[in-house]
Formats: C-alpha cells, structure tokens, sequence
C-alpha cells in the first residue's frame, strides 16, 4: 500500500540570509548557506522574497545537486538571474521518492502561485453525475464539491452543461427520477416528467422497488461503460413483450433502445474504442499556449475545456504540457490512461506520481502516459489539437482587441500606459436592507471573475445613502489591501471605477486619500440627463467632465465594465434577498434543524404562530417532544412561570 503523500515528508529546513534583497550575490549567497546543510535526497525547495511570497518551487531527485546550480550565475537565463536576486530566504521539503516530490511540487505551486513558475490557474470545482444509495428508489442527479453523500459517482464532467445533457439522457433511457428525497415524499400524482416519460414515477408507486433497482443496474452499466451489454439486454426483453402480446411496454422499450443508440453515437467524439482516458492536446502560438482536455468515461465524451496556464515566452509546449499535467490532477484523480499529442520530459517519472495518486484515491491501476502513432486515439488527439489551436487563435484575437481598448483608455484618461487592472465598483439594496457592495475586474484578459468580490454592507445605512456604503467598501478593499503589502503588486489596481457623478467622485477620493492611496486614477461615470446610454459624462481629476462620441469604441467599453458591475450588484442582492426570505425567527431557537422547522410551520402555519402558540400547543405538535417544545416556549416567553 502506498503512505499518505504528508506522511512521507521527512523534514523542512529554512535558510535565511539578511543583506540586500535585489543583488544577485546576495540571493548567491542565501543559496551557498543553504547547501551547506542540504541533504542529496529527493524533495521540494521553494525560493522566497522579502515579503515571503514564494518565487520559484521546484522539486529534485537530490536537492543538493538541483539546487547548486543556482550559484552558477552566468549559465543561467535571465529569468533564473531574477528570480535569484530577489530571493532572501530557502525552504526544503525531504520526501522519501522523487514521485512524492513531483506530487508536493504541483500541489504547492497550485496553492502559492510562484511568479517564476508554470501556473494552471484552475480554481473551479468539477461537476460529477451522482446516484445516490441511501435511498430505496436511488436518485440521479449532477454533484460539486466534496463527495459526502453514500452514492456512485461517475465523472468529472468539463462543465454544468455536460453533465445536465447526461442527466436528461438517463431520464429518457433508463427513467430515473431527479427530484430531491422531500419532493419525492410529498408527491401525491405522477410529475411532468412522467408524462413526457422521463421518469418512472415511483414516488406514487407506478413501479416497484425491485423494477426500479433493475432500472438503476442498467444505468450504473451504462456508465461504467457495459452500453453494449445493456442495449442487448433491453432488445432481448423488447422482443418477449412482443411475443408476448405486451406491445405497449414493447414500444417503450423501443424507445429506450433508440435513446440509447443516440447517446452512444459513435465517431471521434464519442469513440468506441477508449473507455476511460483524458485526451490532452496543446498548441502555442508566439509564446502562449492553449492546453485541450477532453473527458472520456465509460467510452462516453463528458465534455471539453480549455486551459491557458501562464508561463514565459521561453517554455516550450512539451514543457508546458508536463507541468500542467501536475497540477491538473492535484485535486482530481487521474484516469488509467492520457492521451497526449506530445512526449513529455520526465513522461515515466509523470506517470509514476499520477499512478501513486491512484493508490491514495484507492484506485485500481497504474496511469498510462501515451502519444499516439495510428487509429482511433489518433485520431482523437488531433481532434484535440485541432481545438486547442483554433481557441488559442480566437482568444489571441480577442486579447489583441482589448490590448487595442485599453491603450484607447490610457490615452482617454492621460495614463503612463496601458491599464493592467481595471476595479470597477457598484451597490444594491432596497432602502438599506440586504445590503451589499461589489467588485468586478477587468483587464488584458477581459473580465476576470476570479477576482470579483461582494461586500455584504455590515454599518448601518441610512435609505438611499450610497455614499456610505461606497465609503464602507473602498475603506474594506483598500485597508485590506494595505494591511498585506498588496501595493504595487499584480492586484494593485491601475484604474478605479465607480458609477455615478462629481458626488461620487469626491466621497471615492476623500476615502482613498485617508488611507494614502494616490497612485490609483480614480473616474466616475454617470449617465445624462435623461439617463441615456451613450451620453454617459466622465469625471475624474485634473480634467474637466466629457463626454464621448456615440459610437466610440472605448465608451462601449467603459459602458461594459459599469454594466457588468451593475449585473453583479443586482445579482448578488437578489441572493441575499432569497436567502433573508427563507429564514425565520425558528432558525434562532437552539436545537430547531430543518425538521423540526418544517413540522412547526405545517402544524401552525407560520412563525408567528408558533411564537404565539401556547405551551401545550407546541407540546401537542407532532415530532416536536415535551423537552423541545418546552425550549421554544421559552425562547419567545423568557422568564415565563409555566417553565418554573
């Protein structure tokens, strides 16, 4: 059995020196004493900066070995001789295999984000396709996050659409129901989905426990990849229906037979001889690289996506590919097998890691790294490719229009250069209540939403005071942003956009300069008049208010970054709103889950007619006990003497 990847860690070891940060002699020297004392085993060593960020993580097969050749200044690159000279402090990570090291390495450069590395920048969760199995009639349905729940799960999916397109052609083949437990409990009459038959039905009994158990055989079939084994059975009994007179449910048959055909469809992008793989292609083009993944399970397609990990113009694809490989599995378990369109450097050490990831995952089966040479896969991974490069051209072509934008922008508002990150903000409430403040980003790359942030107002606002609630949230941003040393650096802001007038802009300055923010332009955009889109007027310092032509490409894109913000306002008002709406004063009683709650509100009602029910009332509650009752009683009743 393979340990635990922490339990293999041997030791960490720090290495400080304290003269001047930017000399390459001094980051020399940080390395020299480190050496000293650094052990020929395998492990991971991460370079730090004055302010303790991580600049580099790299892993060995002997430290020692890999590390002193960042004393060899001349034979390094440039962006190695960088790296070195901003680096004041070592840290060494021991692990008894290579492999392990490997593992650490993309785990740590995943979670620090080192400037001088290969970053996957992939924080999203994957989408799985869940049965569950602590229920008689088992439900389908798609799952994120942790798997907690007692259940199969078959995935990942690349996105929410694939795997909804899963879910619905289960339904039509194998009629599973999709509701939730207590919407099965409560059904009194077959759903709509009965009746356009993608359901069974029985939460009101149209089919038994064991026939729906038989149903959930064959879909647990399906997805583990057995279709051909499944549409036989199906067509055996379809022909016995039929024998037998029984040419209703013969033509049911018929079609689920013909929904299983579809879902099958074979070719290159379901293809029929690969049962569970990722296909992984990457294309660069002038120093930017797209990587392809494609998600094949049971011999089914679930999806594509595309990633673009961040590297130096100097990587080569192979190289890029290796690395993203690392990460990429970091918090997913890896296939038995990966299609590539590249060899890798270090393919077998690669293999071995992912392999040993399998076995802390308490998975069957080594991890296969291949390039194929003919035939199907072949054919799959060019498919791949094909799209790794038309994607990487399309969002080329995209970044080259906004590059065109933003320079339009920095001659617009008299900027050194061209905007890097753009803070656009906004507000929505309902006089005062649910409250919230947001942040959207903007910049070479579009909208980053990684970055988005939402402020749920925490002072009291008096109705309609939007300056305060801009004063709480630039206050919350900025002092933040100051207390960790974030000035200057990546998520530094060029430009500060809020929406409104001069008001605006003089509430927004007055906050920045309490706090010694002044490097950030700082502009305002209102709408005229008659609230027009297009006649928006711009204020900002030391310029008098404009306005700009119609049709000018960089007031499209200026009214873009206010809409989006103004989108994501509303959007997360209206959550909080919904999420005000489903609580209740029970929520504040110790001891009242979900249950009890509901119980309380079908016997009286409401809340406040289970504030104003009397003590034997509650008492007489159905699954409300004396000693409960008695808590609720006392809850709205304090120092009542019934409770003495």
């Amino acid at each position: 059995m393979c340990r635990p990847l922490h339990s293999a860690l041997e030791s960490r070891k720090s290495y400080t020196m304290t003269s001047d940060p930017v000399s390459k002699l001094r980051g020399v020297q940080v390395i020299e004493a480190a050496l000293e004392t650094m052990p020929l085993s395998p492990g991971v060593y991460r370079m730090l900066d004055a302010k303790g960020d991580a600049l580099y993580v790299g892993k060995a097969r002997s430290l020692k070995k890999r590390v002193v050749s960042y004393t060899k200044i001349p034979a390094l690159p440039e962006r190695l001789r960088r790296m070195v000279s901003e680096t004041v402090t070592m840290e060494i990570v021991t692990t008894h295999t290579e492999a392990e090291a490997l593992l650490l390495e993309a785990n740590l450069i995943k979670r620090l984000k080192p400037r001088y590395n290969i970053v996957l920048r992939d924080d999203k969760s994957y989408p799985w396709l869940m049965l569950t199995e602590d229920h008689p009639f088992p439900q389908i349905t798609r799952h994120r996050g942790a798997q907690i729940r007692k259940g199969s799960y078959f995935g990942p999916f690349a996105s929410a659409w694939a795997v909804n397109q899963t879910v619905t052609a289960m339904q039509r083949v194998f009629l599973l129901r999709s509701c939730n437990d207590s919407v099965f409990s409560n059904r009194a009459r077959p759903c709509l989905l009965f009746q356009i038959k993608r359901c069974s039905a029985p939460c009101v009994g149209r089919v038994t426990e064991v026939e729906y158990a038989e149903l959930v055989d064959q879909a647990r079939g399906f997805l583990a990849g057995k279709a051909g084994k499944v549409q036989e059975a199906l067509a055996h009994e379809m022909e016995q229906a039929a024998e037998a007179l029984e040419f209703e449910r013969a033509a049911a048959l018929r079609d689920r037979i013909r929904g299983l055909t579809y879902v099958q469809g074979g070719g290159v992008i379901n293809p029929a001889s690969i049962e569970d793989a990722d296909i992984i292609a990457g294309h660069q083009i002038a120093g930017s690289t797209c990587i392809q993944v494609f998600f094949i399970r049971g011999g089914r397609n679930n999806g594509n996506r595309a990633f673009y990990p961040t590297h130096t113009k100097a990587e080569e694809t192979a190289e890029v590919m290796a690395a993203f490989l690392s990460q990429f599995y970091d918090d997913k378990p890896p296939p038995p097998s990966v299609l590539l369109n590249h060899e890798l450097p270090e393919a077998e050490l690669i293999a071995e890691a992912l392999s040993l990831k399998r076995q802390t995952l308490n998975l069957r089966g080594r991890v296969e790294l291949a390039v194929p040479k003919r035939g199907e896969k072949l054919a799959v991974v060019e498919h791949a490719a094909i799209n790794a490069r038309e994607a990487l051209e399309r969002k080329l072509a995209e970044t080259a229009g906004q590059s065109k934008l933003l320079d339009g922008v920095a001659a617009l508002f008299d900027l050194p250069a061209p905007p890097h990150r753009i803070e656009v903000y906004d507000n929505s409430h309902i006089m005062g209540r649910n409250a919230y403040g947001v942040m959207i980003v903007g910049g070479p790359e579009g909208f980053d939403k990684a970055s988005y942030r939402k402020f749920s107002i925490k002072s009291a606002i008096t109705p309609g005071d939007d300056f305060g609630m801009m004063r709480e949230v630039l206050e919350r941003r900025f002092g933040r942003a100051l207390k960790d040393g974030e000035e200057g650096g990546p998520s530094w802001p060029d430009i500060v956009l809020i929406d409104g007038g001069a008001g605006q802009l003089s509430a927004a300055r007055t906050v920045l300069d309490e706090l010694g923010v002044t490097d950030v332009k700082l502009i305002a955009i209102a709408k005229g008049p008659d609230r027009d889109a297009g006649r928006e007027w711009f204020h900002t310092d030391g310029q008098a208010p404009f306005q700009l032509p119609p049709r000018d490409p960089v007031l499209y894109y200026l009214q873009r970054l206010r809409d989006e913000a103004h989108r994501f306002a509303i959007t997360t008002h209206r959550a909080g709103r919904s999420k005000t709406l489903t609580t209740s004063e029970l929520d504040e009683v110790s001891g009242i889950g979900p249950g009890r709650k509901r119980a309380l509100l079908n016997h009286f009602g409401s809340a406040r007619g289970v504030k104003q029910a009397g003590l034997a009332d509650l008492e007489a509650t159905p699954g409300i006990s004396r000693e409960t009752a008695r808590r609720i009683y006392a809850h709205f009743h304090p120092g009542s003497s019934l409770l003495a």
